[in-house]
């Protein structure tokens, strides 16, 4: 059986990890899509369940064989994917995914399923708003910190190609709108 997509995409910091969390406790039969990725594991992170954390050749390899139904290379030898595998574990399941994913990412998602898959956009209340976000986390260097804020500004410009717009300004109110939305979405 083939379940439904959820697509949550949106700048670092803007809140689309809390709404896709917040989706898995609402819905049970939603299930969280663990993405690929070739940068270095993260204090608190585990494999298998933040990510499939690959090394560089690794993942080129697993590009090569056509293992990922899409991937990007966000920034030089940093790639990030989904595994054909992972879609094919959580539809066997009887399960729909959610997806917690950059811009690119989720818009190629969107492309390649059409109807079956509902792109959601997570939009900041403002650049200013992300940049304290991601200061607070206290996982970035300055220098990534503006990186992700020049890619945010890039990122804003797409939101126009999703299916929805949430806008983050009041996390109650995003997380309610998102509910409604996905709840809809699933019913279809």
């Amino acid at each position: 059986m083939q379940g439904k997509l959820v697509i949550f995409s949106a700048p670092s910091g803007a809140g689309k990890t809390t709404i896709v969390q917040h989706l898995l406790k609402v819905f049970p039969d939603l299930e969280f899509s663990i993405s690929a990725c070739s940068r270095e594991i993260r204090r608190g992170e585990t494999f298998g369940v933040d990510y499939y954390f690959l090394s560089i050749e690794e993942f080129k390899e697993k590009i090569a064989n056509n293992e990922f139904v899409e991937w990007e290379e966000v920034y030089t030898d940093n790639f990030y994917g989904t595994l054909r595998s992972e879609i094919e574990r959580i539809w066997r399941k009887g399960n729909h995914i959610i997806f917690d994913m950059d811009v690119v990412g989720g818009l190629n998602l969107k492309k390649q399923f059409g109807d079956q898959a509902l792109a959601i956009f997570v939009m900041p209340p403002s650049i200013d708003h992300l940049e304290s976000r991601l200061k607070m986390r206290e996982t970035e260097t300055p220098e990534s910190i503006a990186r992700r804020i020049g890619k945010a500004e890039k990122e804003l410009e797409t939101a126009s190609q999703f299916d929805k717009i949430i806008l983050n300004d009041n996390l109650e109110r995003a997380l309610e709108e998102a509910e409604n939305i996905v709840g809809e979405f699933l019913k279809l």
